[in-house]
């Protein structure tokens, strides 16, 4: 026989003797006068001393701030409780909930007689015989002070347990008494007698279970953990426990810390979303009093996902003050710390792995002899070590036959795993362009190349040399690409893209920039949090609508716009990938701006022989070509972009003919492009006669 098979005899018997004894005082109140109900024997000295010597509080009422000193000790965030006391003996649900929730004999008993109801038919009708009323089948707080001993009337009030705790349900119709009121037990409660506990099913589906690896824990992670569990140690002994304010952007490292610190504490963990939280004082209230009865119940902790929430909106109002009131073990996942709440509480800044610690933890998923590619992968992918193990896991299964596979899948996998959700704030661009394909001066294509290399090699200069240590800041690459427009600044950014072999994200202005005050700097958080940890390389273009000058403050609006521009410098300073931003004015940006960039790129305006380079390249190698005179058609005063638009609309002309591109149609696209940028048209510039010594 188990030790619950055990315990369940235990607890039954005592049901049995419980409703017993309920039924025998019903009959003798019903069958006896009033005052003869003191003939019937209460429980043997010796039996109630069993129980009741176990717990001391028969007079405690609940604390209206629904504090957690009378229902957890620092022995139940030790280890869970066992339903036996000191000595070995098992304790009947009865007993454990009296001691767990404050209640006195009187209101136990109470309780036991709305519970007998559900466990023995019998006992509505001698509760309508021991009221002399037939339609009585129920139970009454009168009935139960002529009952039972040691009845008390302040069992009656909102402040003691079976009313404060949500035990019993009242219904009182009409004007009729609370006195002869009908009472009910709970539901919840009834099942928990009977030796059945479940979570409440009015709070249920509010809450999520966590389900999270907590032992895939980096050690810098672990040290968070103790820190968190040793002021709830202290908190529990002196009868307080403090909230928990988890801070950073990570919410995967939240959860694992959180589940570890329960855990440790020997509780359940369950996640309560912010916007899951009802918005009026009512149902706040209930959902108060029922999840603290279930911390009681069932030796649970709380993490309120609060991350995304503006503190000042009447849902953060509402959360703070649930925070305030929440007893047991809580945690909050908040941004910022969140300051003046009614409750003791502290802070702890939560991180995910350190690069090195993901290095290590590549390595030991994958082997020593695949250190290589760990460190490839640490550099670019911000991962939690359980994802890691995974990935890895994953990997080495599908190049069991074939080794030489694994660099390949190793980052394939990491790419589809770590790809960001910017699908309604950037646009994914798929990197064709190739070195070749950039007509640059060697001293900016020289740039571009040192912008790829620190992309590649951070790892090595930051945790290996030890840059890392001596650097608080500016660990990510922001550079800057100006120059007027159609001068390559897009192609290059897609060169390097596929050089590192990363995602490349273009920023949609029009979703980031938000008239609403506060809302740009929501979206470019979501924006730098997803691509930091996915390795994509963010493509801001036409940065200057974003990082302008900052203006004069002379109203809100400006004082808003500056606070923007202040959170955007620091946000891109601390990003720890590759933002490549473009402008056209480059004057327009602000210094501050500009100091914090690691590399300016500017792309001049393409020369004669940067544009006959450029007319060459532009029309694939499977095209039907005439003979062009590539040195007239650099002459024109075009740029990268512009040539390319003439190159494919003279494509489409030939296809028309399905011929062969001429020069003829080639100017012909020129002159259209001209007019499209409101160039003067020279016709001269646009007559051509063929030569024999015509280029081809």
């Amino acid at each position: 026989m188990t030790a619950y098979e055990a315990w369940q005899q235990v607890n039954d018997r005592y049901l049995t003797e419980a409703i017993a004894r309920i039924r025998a005082r019903l009959e003798a109140l019903a069958n006896k006068p009033r005052d003869a109900i003191a003939d019937v024997p209460p429980p043997a000295p010796a039996e109630r001393s069993r129980w009741h010597t176990w717990w001391n509080g028969e007079t405690t009422s609940p604390d209206r701030a629904i504090e957690p000193a009378a229902t957890i000790t620092e022995d139940a965030l030790a280890t869970t409780p066992a339903p036996a006391d000191a000595e070995g003996t098992p304790i009947p649900a009865a007993e454990m909930l009296a001691a767990r929730l404050g209640l006195n004999a009187f209101e136990r008993d109470v309780l036991l007689l709305c519970a007998a109801m559900e466990f023995d038919t019998r006992i509505g009708l001698l509760c309508a015989q021991a009221q002399g009323d037939p339609a009585k089948t129920y139970p009454t707080f009168g009935l139960a002070l002529a009952m039972f001993d040691d009845a008390s009337w302040d069992a009656l009030s909102p402040e003691r347990p079976l009313r404060f705790w949500r035990l019993i349900e009242i219904n009182q119709p009409g004007a009729r008494p609370l006195i002869a009121s009908a009472l009910k037990a709970d539901e919840r409660i009834v099942n928990y007698l009977k030796g059945v506990n479940y979570l409440d099913d009015r709070i249920a589906p509010m809450l999520d279970v966590v389900a999270v690896d907590a032992e895939a824990l980096a050690p810098s992670q672990q040290q968070k953990v103790d820190a968190i569990v040793e002021p709830l140690r202290l908190g529990a002994a002196r009868g307080s426990l403090p909230l928990v304010q988890l801070l950073g952007r990570s919410r995967a490292s939240k959860l694992q810390i959180a589940q570890a610190v329960a855990s440790t504490l020997g509780v359940d963990l369950r996640r309560l979303a912010a916007d899951a939280i009802p918005s009026t004082a009512a149902d706040q209230e209930t959902l108060l009093r029922l999840w603290q009865r279930e911390t009681a119940l069932l030796n649970l902790a709380l993490i309120v996902d609060a991350a995304d929430l503006d503190r000042a909106s009447p849902q953060g109002i509402s959360v703070q003050r649930l925070l305030s009131r929440m007893g047991g073990v809580c945690l909050v996942d908040v941004r910022e710390p969140w300051a003046g709440l009614a409750r003791d509480s502290f802070s702890i800044d939560v991180d995910k792995p350190t690069p090195l610690e993901q290095r290590a933890a590549w390595t030991a998923a994958l082997g020593d002899d695949a250190a290589q590619h760990a460190a490839r992968t640490a550099t670019h992918f911000d991962f939690e070590i359980g994802t890691i193990r995974r990935i890895a896991a994953d990997a080495l299964a599908a190049s069991a036959d074939d080794r030489s596979r694994l660099p390949g899948l190793l980052w394939s996998y990491s790419l589809a795993r770590g790809r960001p959700t910017l699908d309604q704030l950037a646009q994914r661009i798929d990197a064709r362009a190739v070195w070749d394909d950039l007509k640059l001066p060697a001293n900016e294509k020289s740039l571009l190349r040192q912008i790829a290399d620190q992309a590649e090699h951070r790892s090595l200069v930051y945790d290996d040399w030890g840059f890392r240590d001596r650097l608080n800041r500016g660990l990510g690459i922001s550079v800057l690409f100006a120059g007027p427009s159609g001068t390559g600044k897009t192609m290059a950014a897609e060169v390097i893209a596929r050089e590192l072999d990363l995602p490349l994200y273009r920023v949609d202005l029009s979703t980031v920039v938000n008239k609403y005050i506060g809302e740009t700097e929501k979206n470019l958080r979501r924006l730098f949090d997803a691509a930091d940890d996915g390795g994509a390389i963010l493509h801001c273009d036409e940065c200057d609508a974003l990082f302008g000058k900052r203006s004069e403050v002379k109203d809100s609006h400006d004082r808003h716009a500056n606070i923007e521009i202040d959170y955007l410098l620091q946000r891109i300073e601390s990003f720890r990938g590759l933002a490549i931003l473009t402008t056209n004015m480059k004057s327009a940006l602000d210094t501050a701006f500009l100091r914090r960039l690691r590399f300016v790129v500017n792309f001049p305006f393409p020369s004669a022989a940067e544009r006959a380079a450029i007319w060459r390249a532009a029309f694939p190698s499977g095209m039907k070509i005439g003979n062009l005179d590539f040195d007239q058609l650099a002459r024109f005063d075009l740029t990268g972009g512009s040539i390319h638009n003439i190159a494919l609309n003279a494509a489409f002309l030939a296809a028309r003919d399905l011929g062969r591109v001429t020069m003829p149609i080639v100017l012909e696209a020129a002159r259209a492009e001209y007019r499209k940028l409101d160039k003067a048209v020279n016709e001269a510039d646009f007559r051509w006669l063929e030569t024999v010594g015509s280029s081809a």
